[in-house]
């Protein structure tokens, strides 16, 4: 299957679709978790304006078919979709939430290739650790720095590339819910 039939097939309401650098095309259901957490981050993003240029799970276009829909995105002001899709040039902070099958992708995968680049702000929310890593500096091969903040742990402020600050309520963010299994 091509990725531009891929790009235009329908999926099922509630499954998220991504593709790995290796050229696999992966369709996992979203959790509670996962969709709860996403809605935090959009909530903490208000903070930057009503209309601050905020995505989820919207393309951006990378060079050499990378092409990516993060969780959650926080654009440059002036960002200018190219298309229908925004340019990675235009990306501040591309934050990824981790799902039981998604853990080596956004923890690995997507390290590297937003470093690569040159994403300014990488973040790993990961509701099953209950923790959030943030990678600064990115490089060719990734990113310099990763600082690792626990749920629970207070407001996380993030410098955007731009002189803005996101900042994320570690105290918000959703627990998984054991499900009495």
């Amino acid at each position: 299957m091509s990725v531009d039939a891929v790009l235009h097939a329908e999926f099922p309401a509630g499954y998220v679709v991504f593709f790995g650098i290796d050229g696999k095309v992966v369709m996992t259901p979203q959790s509670e978790e996962h969709s709860s957490t996403i809605r935090s981050m959009q909530i903490d993003s208000l903070a930057l304006g009503r209309h601050a240029k905020v995505i989820s799970d919207v393309y951006i276009e990378f060079p050499a078919d990378e092409n990516s829909a993060p969780d959650f995105a926080i654009m440059r002001e002036d960002a200018q979709r190219q298309g229908k899709r925004y340019g990675f040039e235009d990306v501040l902070l591309i934050a990824e939430v981790v799902s039981v099958s998604s853990a080596r992708k956004d923890y690995d995968d997507c390290t590297g290739k937003y470093g690569r680049y040159g994403i300014p702000v990488y973040v790993v929310v990961d509701p099953y650790a209950e923790e959030v890593v943030v990678h600064t500096q990115p490089t060719g091969s990734g990113y310099i720095a990763a600082h690792t903040h626990k749920y629970g742990s207070g407001k996380l402020p993030v410098e955007l590339a731009d002189g803005r600050t996101y900042t994320l309520d570690l105290d918000e963010l959703p627990r998984p819910v054991a499900d009495g299994r």
